[in-house]
């Protein structure tokens, strides 16, 4: 069986987010985007999860479903989805603090409501 590392990951993600760009263009609902990028990575023959709910340890107590990530790729790489004017600091720092809750190594932040989605697209690492 082969496995994929996250950079093999992140090539594929990267062809399935131009797809879903090409096919919709800017402006629709993060939602939408979501699904249909699932899709597309569902058709690249990845395991794809959605809502992901990501539990927040404080203290001696775990609190459930206080998060949940976008889709998460064979169990290995955290994809968020934006339809915003911009990306702003808070975005990269949301994803950030998801990699170290979930203790994955590879995100990728992604604006769909752009006219350039190649510049849209973030890498955003842990420990990689």
């Amino acid at each position: 069986m082969f496995i994929m590392h996250e950079n093999d990951l992140s090539y594929i993600i990267r062809g399935c987010i131009f797809k879903v760009y090409n096919a919709t263009g800017p402006g629709l609902l993060e939602s939408a985007y979501e699904m249909a990028l699932a899709y597309e990575l569902r058709k690249s023959g990845l395991e794809v999860e959605t809502q992901v709910g990501l539990p927040f340890q404080y203290e001696s107590i775990q609190l459930d479903l206080c998060y949940r990530l976008d889709i998460l790729v064979n169990k290995k790489v955290i994809i968020e989805i934006k339809s915003v004017e911009s990306l702003t600091d808070v975005h990269f720092k949301q994803l950030t603090t998801y990699l170290k809750l979930a203790d994955k190594r590879l995100g990728i932040l992604v604006n769909f409501n752009t006219s350039k989605i190649d510049s849209s697209i973030k890498r955003i690492v842990n420990n990689l």
